[in-house]
């Protein structure tokens, strides 16, 4: 029994180790790599700037009218009105974060059938499942976390441009920080979470994957 538990325990790599390799495959096919992480910062831009667009709308007139004691029900409807995200924004929203999904999916089976043979090599080396899953998922949120955050810049900053041209300067001073950067922050999650999502079923694939057959395949 002492001498299984050993055995478990130098097969079971450190998460750290996973990590590494994550970040090597990410560099070793950085240009594929650039190509998913543009993509999930397309849809995560398009969702920040409608949201963030909202937002800064919707304090901007509220604090307008509070600032020029007019607040009536014409005000609050306009202040409404302007916060609010109309059903083809969200739609669109929907679409470019599900081509997001399939195209984060798409790029992780491409990984996983150029990678047979070092599949195979590391599961013949002791490699468990688990730490394939990890490689792979690990890999995924790293796009997924540096697409979002890229994403969620280039989006405030269309935000940010399209109320100066309503409201002028008034976007700056009456700018909800803390609400952007909760938007901000929910982006880069959603991120992740979309991008593990899309590569859970090519990690499973690559886990399951007998070591043998893997080295037995050309690519």
């Amino acid at each position: 029994m002492a001498q299984e538990r050993g055995i478990k325990r130098q097969i079971q790599l450190p998460l750290t180790e996973a990590i590494k390799i994550s970040f090597e495959s990410l560099r070793i096919r950085f240009w594929r790599s650039l190509i998913t992480t543009a993509g999930i910062s397309l849809g995560i831009a398009f969702l920040v700037s409608v949201v963030a667009s909202a937002t800064i709308s919707a304090n901007v007139e509220a604090n307008r009218g509070a600032r020029e004691a007019e607040i009536d029900i014409l005000a609050a409807q306009e202040a409404k009105e302007a916060g609010s995200i109309s059903p083809q924004s969200i739609w669109l929203i929907s679409m470019s974060l599900i081509v997001c999904v399939v195209g984060i999916a798409n790029s992780m089976l491409m990984a996983v059938t150029e990678r047979f043979r070092e599949i195979g090599t590391m599961k013949c080396l002791g490699a468990l499942d688990r730490f394939i899953v990890e490689l792979f998922l690990l890999e995924s949120g790293f796009q997924g976390l540096a697409g979002a955050f890229i994403g969620a810049l280039i989006g405030l900053l269309t935000a940010v441009l399209v109320n100066l041209k309503n409201y002028g300067l008034d976007t700056f001073v009456f700018f909800p920080g803390l609400k952007i950067l909760a938007i901000i922050a929910a982006a880069c999650l959603l991120g992740v979470i979309l991008s593990v999502i899309g590569a859970a079923g090519p990690a499973y694939k690559a886990a399951k994957m007998p070591p043998a057959e893997a080295m037995r395949v050309e690519v």
